[in-house]
């Protein structure tokens, strides 16, 4: 069932960028950079000053820098009465933006009224020098100050270093940049590229075993006994004790998730339900992590009792102290076998465990390379106009990168590229672009949020190794009013691969680490952990600076993926039929073959039968030959590009409005009642039918099971009867007979056939199944 494809606008399209991988003619000097476009930068390093001459009436000054080139202007800091400033500061000049010849450096002296110059150096753009990576930084000079008419200062230098470069340069990520000149410096450091780590993740396994020596507070009752675990925002607890005493038993696993370093101890309480919405607490215990015991395989760590305290007044007083109440016996440690699940496992960029120790040596690298983007929609409001203020993140295992922002442009160009190691070839890069609502600096754009445009999801599997991938992605966002293109990405993409020989073997292992088999965790354990993962990278990452906010990495993380949607449904439902498709194309093709609907075939499908009905031996190698055939065939129309969003997959472009709504819906649910119980009345509707075809399937397997459970005596009586006389018949004949003759008749002329349903099938329609006792 091939669905038609989707349309052009929304397709992928390969590009040529002029980059350096691949072009023989390309700039050696690239040879760093070489999936972006090279683009050139006058930097201007101020570094400081000495010996400034005072303008004020008391001699001192307030010094600043103003580094001018046409109508760009860069400023630092101001320092008050200091005549020896330190500023450590970098200027970026864009060269194609560059409107002046002169380059003008300025000290200035702050003033309330009028700024005073106290001196400026000059420089021509054409006798600045050109620095080449990876030659070491540019040794900054001392220069004279001069005055309005040329002539030096009696006092005064300035320390600078002017230079020529690229993106390649390691003062462009922090330098101040001319096309941001309209950011304040409020602003600055949520527009810079940054690279940031994922806290490490460990899974906290607590085995809580037995308590004893309980002291609860009615003694006349058998205390109800439950374990609370409290470990930051995650609580968990075990089920009520079996056994009603002081000393309960529960030998319970609790799975948490934390990262280091490790912030918050282990908050354990054990007790008694002393009434349906009360609880008593029976004792108190806290755990540090650090102390904690760390595994990397399936064996036990020891045991150990801890002392449980509790909470007394002493002498009447409201003063609290710890009193010894009890013990409680547990096996605690830190699982470092496993891995932490943070992502969607349908596109995981990270499969190793937690522990280093257990790390398989890497098999390559991926290189992206972050050119521009096109088209892209207005996504605020500026000056009654609209605006966007973009920027891209991407992540792969533990390491996300953030691009600088380009201010106010629906065509940014970052030309910016990174690169990671790659442990496994069967995970996803992900890559998004967003809208910089934190300009300003604080919470004052965009209501404080930065907005999303757009993603794309790479599998590293799909490329073919060191082949440069150069193609515009368009960037589709799922609204409540539709499915919407918001402009396209141009990226270029390469995975180097260092042993072709390791990176085959890697299809032969596991696809998570062995403590997932070993010691499985159940689904429901896997997604609230996963859960909490993502809660826990999303704050860690939201305290970085700049901070890569909540909403940014919950997107790229898709932390809603699992939340119900009809659309999603169907569209994993026609990906069954789609898959289904090619068993169903097959049984018509040999239903075809059955009614001699091509004579010719359908003889040479007989010619074949009976050479390996009389030559056995040659079923599986013809099985696999013909597979190896279907493969070298498909070769020919072998994927050329990496997969991309597909609407038509996705049912996205025709999707109905009060779908989307409910899926855009918050959870619990904030619709109307009406609309609620008309979305109930649906699900109770597909449900139905769901509920008929598992029934039905049901239906079929009871009547097999009928076959020999006397049910109906009369049909299991014709059933051993004939499975008596089969098997005398077939004990005497040899089996390539039977097969013979059971595939001519099988394959017989339509001469032969009726259009009445074989005896065979009606027998079995007539078993009796369990759905006459359903009520």
């Amino acid at each position: 069932m091939q669905k038609p494809p989707q349309p052009q606008d929304f397709a992928l399209k390969e590009t040529s960028p002029n980059i350096g991988a691949g072009s023989i003619t390309g700039d050696k000097l690239s040879c760093a950079y070489d999936l972006v476009e090279q683009m050139q930068y006058l930097y201007v390093r101020v570094v400081k000053a000495k010996e400034l001459p005072g303008k004020d009436v008391t001699g001192s000054c307030d010094p600043y820098v103003e580094v001018k080139l046409g109508n760009y202007k860069g400023v630092t800091k101001h320092f008050e009465k200091k005549s020896n400033p330190q500023w450590n500061q970098v200027f970026a000049f864009s060269k194609d933006r560059l409107q002046a010849s002169v380059l003008e450096v300025s000290v200035k002296d702050k003033d309330v009224v009028l700024d005073d110059l106290i001196g400026r150096i000059m420089f021509e753009l054409n006798d600045i020098p050109k620095r080449i990576p990876p030659d070491s930084p540019l040794a900054p000079q001392w220069y004279r100050l001069e005055d309005r008419k040329g002539d030096k200062i009696t006092k005064g230098e300035l320390m600078l270093a002017v230079w020529m470069g690229t993106q390649a340069d390691e003062a462009f990520p922090d330098a101040w940049h001319s096309d941001a000149a309209a950011v304040g410096p409020e602003g600055v450091a949520n527009i810079r590229s940054k690279v940031y780590l994922s806290p490490k993740l460990w899974y906290v396994r607590v085995n809580v075993i037995e308590a004893q020596d309980l002291v609860p507070g009615d003694k006349s009752r058998y205390p109800e006994v439950f374990v609370k675990v409290v470990l930051g925002k995650q609580a968990v607890r075990t089920r009520t004790s079996p056994s009603k005493t002081i000393n309960p038993v529960w030998n319970e696993d609790l799975m948490f998730v934390v990262a280091e370093p490790f912030e918050e101890p282990l908050i354990l309480t054990v007790e008694d339900r002393v009434a349906p919405n009360k609880d008593e607490i029976l004792g108190k215990c806290v755990i540090r992590l650090q102390n904690v015991q760390r595994r990397l395989d399936h064996k036990p760590v020891n045991t150990r009792w801890f002392n449980l305290e509790k909470h007394v007044v002493v002498d009447g007083e409201q003063k609290k102290e710890f009193k010894f109440a009890s013990r409680i016996h547990m096996r605690i440690c830190l699982d470092g076998g496993y891995h932490v699940l943070d992502e969607s496992t349908h596109y995981s960029s990270d499969l190793r465990p937690t522990a280093k120790q257990l790390w398989r040596p890497s098999i390559g690298i991926f290189e992206l390379g972050i050119i521009s983007a096109q088209g892209l929609m207005p996504m605020k409001t500026k000056d009654g106009r609209g605006a966007t203020d973009a920027y891209c993140v991407a992540k792969y295992g533990q390491k996300w990168v953030r691009t600088r922002t380009i201010i106010e442009s629906f065509s940014p160009k970052w030309n910016e590229q990174y690169i990671w190691e790659v442990f496994d070839p069967c995970t996803v890069i992900t890559i998004g672009v967003f809208d910089n609502g934190h300009i300003h600096g604080g919470d004052k754009d965009g209501g404080g949020k930065d907005s999303r445009i757009g993603k794309v999801r790479i599998r590293l599997s799909t490329l073919q190794s060191d082949r440069v991938y150069t193609h515009s992605y368009p960037l589709l966002a799922l609204q409540s009013s539709g499915v919407k293109k918001t402009g396209e990405v141009q990226l270029a993409v390469r995975f180097t691969c260092s042993s072709l020989i390791n990176m085959l073997h890697m299809y032969s292992h596991p696809l998570l680490p062995k403590m997932h088999y070993i010691h499985p965790l159940s689904v429901i354990q896997l997604d609230s952990l996963r859960h909490q993962a993502m809660q826990i990278v999303s704050t860690r990452l939201s305290r970085a600076e700049p901070p890569l906010r909540k909403e940014v990495v919950e997107y790229m993380l898709d932390v809603d993926s699992h939340m119900w949607s009809m659309r999603r449904s169907k569209a994993n439902f026609f990906r069954i039929m789609g898959v289904l498709s090619g068993l169903i194309a097959v049984g018509k093709w040999f239903d075809s073959i059955c009614h001699w609907k091509n004579p010719l075939t359908t003889i040479l499908i007989h010619i074949l039968f009976i050479i390996l009905v009389l030559y056995p031996e040659l079923v599986l190698p013809t099985v696999f030959l013909y597979l190896f055939l279907i493969g070298i065939w498909n070769f020919r129309r072998r994927p050329q590009h990496p997969p991309h969003m597909d609407t038509r997959l996705s049912h996205a472009d025709a999707v109905h409005p009060d779908e989307l709504d409910e899926e855009f819906d918050t959870f619990p649910t904030s619709r109307s009642s009406d609309i609620v119980r008309m979305r109930y009345d649906r699900l109770r509707s597909i449900g139905g039918r769901v509920q008929t075809v598992v029934g039905d399937l049901a239906t079929q397997g009871e009547r097999f099971q009928s076959l020999l459970s006397w049910r109906d005596p009369r049909a299991t009586t014709l059933f051993v009867t004939f499975c008596l006389i089969a098997a005398i018949v077939l004990y005497v004949t040899p089996f390539q007979v039977v097969a013979l003759l059971t595939g001519i008749y099988v394959l017989r002329h339509p001469r032969f056939r009726t259009k009445l349903p074989s005896v065979p099938l009606n027998f079995f329609r007539r078993l009796p199944a369990r759905s006459d006792s359903m009520l």
